[in-house]
């Protein structure tokens, strides 16, 4: 049996939010304005390019375990058709994108796996610092 793990391990969560092509592009500008104008969250910068182990171009939304119960239905319901990878962040990269993760829609590969860190020595101390201001609610 696998080890039981904390739920307090986990400090924060992402949502990346993965497009291909103009046309997807424009749906996750969608989605990005509906976010920021509905949740108090920290929305990453644009990856037009292929970064890290994505195997799409797309973007990172942050955010803390009390914002989960409002925003990942609300993605479910809202992502336009995207894929999107949701998952922990716990210190511990590889286990967080490959086990501890939820899709919603396309799963995609996670590229080069065995580059993802076990452990993260700066993870503790990554803070989620929402970087919008909802005026809406979800």
């Amino acid at each position: 049996m696998d080890e039981i793990l904390p739920i307090a391990q986990i400090t924060h969560y992402h949502a990346h939010i993965y497009f291909d092509g103009p046309e997807q592009r424009a749906r996750a500008e969608a989605v990005r304005t509906a976010i920021a104008e509905r949740f108090s969250v920290q929305l990453g910068r644009w990856h037009d390019k292929l970064v890290g182990p994505h195997a799409r171009p797309m973007y990172q939304v942050a955010f803390t375990p009390d914002v989960f119960p409002r925003f990942v239905p609300w993605l479910m319901l809202n992502r336009q058709g995207l894929a999107v990878l949701v998952h922990p962040e716990t210190g511990n990269d590889r286990r967080d994108h490959l086990i501890h993760a939820t899709w919603l829609g396309e799963i995609l590969p996670i590229m080069h796996p065995e580059l993802l860190s076990e452990v993260k020595e700066d993870e503790a101390h990554e803070v989620v610092v929402p970087n919008t201001s909802p005026s809406l609610t979800p």
